[in-house]
């Protein structure tokens, strides 16, 4: 089975370049379902493999010029400190619980089907906004949403590790129409970057960080990443989003049945 960590982490690399999502979406399901991980262990291993992932992605939309990086920082004065206090109140969990297990894994599978809704829409979210791009209500707290949109994520992803892509490029695909689609994707990558840092290496002081295997799934995300961020803006996400949005709603489904 060893050879299937690396294997993983090209697949889900190359989706994350390519689309700025998915990540934790497919990652934590993956090392759950396919690796018999224990989902809190899980949560925080795909945290730490996104944080190192995701930065390398960052660099490349960055250098195309991809990245709004005051937008990013906006998102990232809601979401840092919310995931802060959310590893706070993990570490008073037991953490081989089958209890806890069941919650973790019941929360991403909601938080995936929830994710995989906004992905299947995301061109009607974003065309009910651009009619309504001017209105000056939405202008003048486009700021403050962004925010609590970000605290809400600080807490999702800590919690289950899904949310920064999927959910995040849904919601400045609302709150910011006029965003050309790629810097929206390099926006937010950029953003989950510092996200799932903190909530990672948080993850990593309460015990729940498989360090062995975030090493395993790097060796094959690098490449993976840099080859689908090189063609994210030659690839139609026409077929991508709604092949991801379908994987990650069976794959939620399968969760919160379990």
């Amino acid at each position: 089975m060893d050879w299937l960590y690396p294997l993983s982490g090209f697949v889900v690399g190359a989706v994350v370049g390519l689309t700025g999502m998915g990540g934790g979406s497919l990652m934590t399901p993956i090392l759950i379902l396919l690796f018999g991980v224990n989902p809190l262990t899980a949560v925080g291993t795909d945290l730490m493999y996104a944080a190192l992932t995701k930065a390398v992605g960052t660099l490349i939309h960055a250098k195309k010029g991809h990245v709004a990086w005051g937008l990013a920082g906006v998102l990232a004065i809601g979401s840092v400190p919310a995931a802060a206090i959310t590893i706070w109140a993990l570490a008073l969990l037991p953490k081989q619980s089958p209890t806890t297990a069941a919650f973790i894994s019941i929360s991403i599978g909601a938080s995936l089907i929830v994710a995989a809704i906004a992905i299947f829409f995301h061109r009607r979210i974003r065309g009910y906004a651009l009619a309504r791009a001017d209105d000056p209500a939405r202008v003048k707290y486009a700021g403050s949403i962004t925010v609590v949109f970000g605290a809400l994520l600080g807490v999702l992803v800590s919690l289950c590790s899904v949310g920064a892509g999927a959910l995040g490029v849904a919601v400045l695909f609302f709150l910011y129409p006029r965003l050309p689609p790629v810097r929206v994707v390099g926006s937010d990558l950029a953003h989950a970057v510092p996200l799932t840092m903190v909530a990672g290496l948080g993850h990593w002081v309460i015990g729940s960080v498989n360090w062995s295997i975030v090493g395993a799934l790097l060796l094959g995300s690098f490449p993976g990443i840099y080859l689908g961020s090189y063609f994210s803006s030659r690839v139609s996400d026409r077929i991508l989003f709604p092949l991801l949005a379908s994987m990650m709603l069976l794959v939620g489904l399968r969760l919160v049945a379990s």
